[in-house]
C-alpha cells in the first residue's frame, strides 16, 4: 500500500516545518514531515537554540562587570547548562510533533529517500505519495577535514559543543568562522583555556575586515590564543573512544600545527558543513547524491514537484534564511495546487541575493546585512563608504566600556544602502532597520526623517548620516 498526501517534506527542522504550513494553510490539503531524528531539526537542538543559550549569560555577565553599583561573580556553569536544557527539552521533541498535528501535518518517524517523480520510501518499507510536491529540508551536517589523525581522535563537532556536558580545561578549535568564535566565547567564559586555530589571516572572512579584528582583539583579552595563518598538519589521541555527545572523547591530543604543538583535552572542529544528501535518491531523479540541490526562485529543483529549502539548496545555510525560503516555496506549492498564478514577489525569492542579514553572537557582537564594500565593488557597483565609530549617548549608558563600530556601504548611483555593519555590544537588535533600508532601498535621503529615538545605540544612525552629509 501506498500512503498518499499533497505534500511530503523530508527533514523536520524549521525549514521543513515551514514548507509543509504554509503549503496546506487554509485548506483541505494533506502535508507529512519524514524526519529521521528529532522534529525541530538542527537548529533547535543543536545549533541555534543551545548555543545562543550557552552564550548569553556571558554576555549578561561582561554587562554587569561594566557597570558599578552590579555585584559580578563567575558564571554558574550547572545552571547554564540546565537552562541550556530547558530550550533544548532534553531532546525530546514531542511539543514539535503536538505543533505539527495541530495545524494538520503528519510525522513519520524513519529516513526518507526518492523513489521516482513525486513518491518516497521511508526506511525501505513505507511506501508515500505526493500529489502535488516533494519538497527536501535535510540541511547539512559538520564536516571534519581529512588531516592525519584528525577523524581518528574523535574531535568535537558543533553538535558536542553545544551539547557539553562537561568542560575541556584545554581546548582547541580549528577554525575561524560563526561556530568557531561563538565556540570559543562561551568556552572561554566558562573557564577553559581556549587556542583558535585559524588557516586564514583573519576571523569572520565573510563579514567587514574591521568585524575580525574587533571579535580577534576581544578574544585574546579575554584569554583565548588566537592563532592566525596557522595549519594543522596531524592530530594524535591516546585512548579516543565515543563516550557520547557532549563529553570528552578520550585522552590527551596533541596537535601538531605549524605554529608549533599544542596538547589540549578536547578539539572542537568548526571547519564548515556540507549538504545532508548522499543517501537522498538524488540520483533517482537524475540529480547528484551528496551535492547541493539547485533551485530556480521559486524553489524548485525539478519539473513543479520537487522543491527544495533551507541549507540544502546551498542558497543562503542560515536558519531564518532558510524558514524565509519555506515561506516562499510553501506559497508557490498552495498557488500551483489551486491553479492560481505565481504573480508578485511573495513567489520569488529574493531576499536571499544581497539581502542577507546576519548576527554572529561573539563579544563583541557582529551584525550585518547586504553586501560588504569588498563584494559590492566585485558585484560591479560604484559605491560610497561611511564608517564611524559607535559611540552615542544609549551606547554610554548601556555600559560604561562601550566599543563599537559602524559602517555603510552605498550605492553612488542611487542612493541606497547595499550593505550595512555594526559591530559592539548588543547590536544585534540594529540589524533589522538596516535589512528595511536594503529590502526596502530606501534612499538616504528619506532616512533623515527616520527618526532614531534618543538615548538609544539606534542614534548611530544619525550619526552615519551627519558623517556623509
Amino acid at each position: 500500500m501506498t500512503d498518499e498526501f499533497d505534500v511530503i517534506v523530508i527533514g523536520g527542522g524549521p525549514a521543513g516545518e515551514n514548507a509543509a504550513a504554509y503549503a496546506i494553510a487554509g485548506s483541505n490539503r494533506t502535508a507529512a514531515i519524514v524526519e529521521h531524528e528529532l522534529v525541530g531539526g538542527e537548529c533547535s537542538y543543536w545549533a541555534c537554540m543551545p548555543s545562543k543559550a550557552l552564550l548569553r549569560p556571558g554576555q549578561v555577565l561582561e554587562a554587569a562587570e561594566a557597570l558599578p553599583g552590579i555585584p559580578a561573580g563567575p558564571l554558574d556553569v550547572e545552571a547554564v547548562l540546565k537552562r541550556r536544557d530547558s530550550f533544548t527539552h532534553n531532546h525530546d521533541d514531542s511539543s514539535q510533533v503536538d505543533w505539527a498535528t495541530s495545524v494538520g501535518i503528519t510525522v513519520i518517524r524513519g529516513h526518507g529517500v526518492i523513489d521516482g517523480e513525486r513518491a518516497v520510501t521511508v526506511d525501505g518499507t513505507r511506501k508515500l505519495r505526493a500529489r502535488q510536491a516533494v519538497v527536501l529540508a535535510t540541511g547539512t551536517t559538520a564536516t571534519v577535514p581529512t588531516t592525519p589523525g584528525l577523524r581518528e581522535a574523535l574531535p568535537w563537532t558543533s553538535r558536542d559543543a553545544t551539547n557539553l556536558h562537561e568542560v575541556p580545561s584545554r581546548v582547541a578549535v580549528i577554525g575561524g568562522g560563526v561556530v568557531a568564535t561563538e565556540c570559543a566565547t562561551w568556552l572561554s567564559s566558562f573557564g577553559a583555556h581556549v587556542t583558535l586555530l585559524v588557516r586564514g589571516d583573519a576571523l569572520l572572512k565573510s563579514a567587514e575586515p574591521f568585524a575580525g579584528t574587533m571579535v580577534a582583539e576581544a578574544l585574546g583579552a579575554r584569554g583565548v590564543d588566537v592563532r592566525l595563518s596557522t595549519a594543522v598538519n596531524s592530530v594524535s589521541r591516546r585512548d579516543a573512544k565515543d563516550t557520547g555527545e557532549g563529553y570528552i572523547h578520550g585522552g590527551t591530543a596533541s596537535i601538531e600545527t605549524s605554529s608549533g604543538v599544542i596538547e589540549v583535552d578536547e578539539v572542537i572542529v568548526a571547519a564548515g558543513r556540507g549538504p545532508t544528501s548522499a543517501e537522498l535518491g538524488l540520483s533517482v531523479i537524475g540529480l547528484e547524491d551528496g551535492k547541493y540541490v539547485t533551485t530556480d526562485d521559486h524553489l524548485c529543483a525539478q519539473g513543479e514537484w520537487l522543491y527544495a529549502v533551507g541549507d540544502i539548496n546551498g542558497r543562503s545555510p542560515l536558519t531564518h534564511m532558510g524558514k524565509y525560503q519555506a515561506r516562499v516555496c510553501g506559497d508557490v506549492i498552495a498557488a500551483r495546487a489551486e491553479s492560481r498564478g505565481l504573480r508578485g514577489p511573495r513567489y520569488t525569492a529574493s531576499a536571499d541575493n544581497g539581502q542577507v542579514p546576519q548576527v554572529v553572537f561573539t563579544s563583541p557582537e557582529i551584525a550585518w546585512v547586504g553586501r560588504t564594500e569588498k563584494t559590492a565593488r566585485a558585484d560591479g557597483y560604484d559605491v560610497e563608504v561611511v564608517e564611524i565609530e559607535l559611540a552615542v549617548a544609549g551606547s554610554s549608558l548601556l555600559r560604561d566600556d562601550y566599543s563599537g563600530r559602524a559602517k555603510l556601504v552605498i550605492d553612488k548611483a542611487t542612493d541606497v544602502i547595499l550593505g550595512a555593519t555594526f559591530a559592539g555590544p548588543e547590536v544585534s537588535e540594529l540589524v533589522h532597520a538596516a535589512t528595511i533600508a536594503v529590502v526596502g532601498a530606501v534612499p538616504l535621503e528619506t532616512l533623515w526623517h527616520a527618526v532614531p529615538s534618543y538615548p538609544t545605540v539606534s542614534e548611530v544612525w544619525l550619526r552615519l548620516l551627519e558623517a556623509r552629509r
